[in-house]
């Protein structure tokens, strides 16, 4: 639990050194405001979904989690699910946050 703190307050100061370097870059308070929703959409996408959830099978997703995937061995050990790899949701949060960057970079840029 306290290294998941940790990671939200490394990237929510992350997300002010950004902040700050827009508004230094820009002189804009609208697009400050733009990049803080925007990162905190970012940084909440990825560290508050319930990873145990969607660890299970991509077809499994749009059902609710059973008694039996709870007491499961691989879902009850020890330490973070968060970095396994999925090739379907990488490439979700790739696309996803790709196309949001992308659209945030272009405001930025106007």
């Amino acid at each position: 639990m306290m290294a998941e703190d940790a990671a939200l307050r490394r990237c929510l100061v992350w997300l002010a050194v950004v902040i700050v370097v827009v508004g230094f870059y820009t002189h804009s308070f609208r697009k400050m405001m733009v990049t803080y929703f925007v990162g905190l959409g970012g940084i909440g996408g990825v560290l508050l979904p319930d990873w145990d959830f969607f660890d299970r099978d991509f077809s499994q997703w749009t059902q609710p989690v059973s008694v039996d995937e709870i007491t499961r061995s691989d879902v009850l050990r020890a330490g973070s699910t968060r970095f396994r790899f999925y090739p379907i949701r990488t490439v979700i949060y790739a696309i996803v946050y790709s196309f949001g960057l992308y659209k945030w970079w272009a405001y930025v840029r106007q």
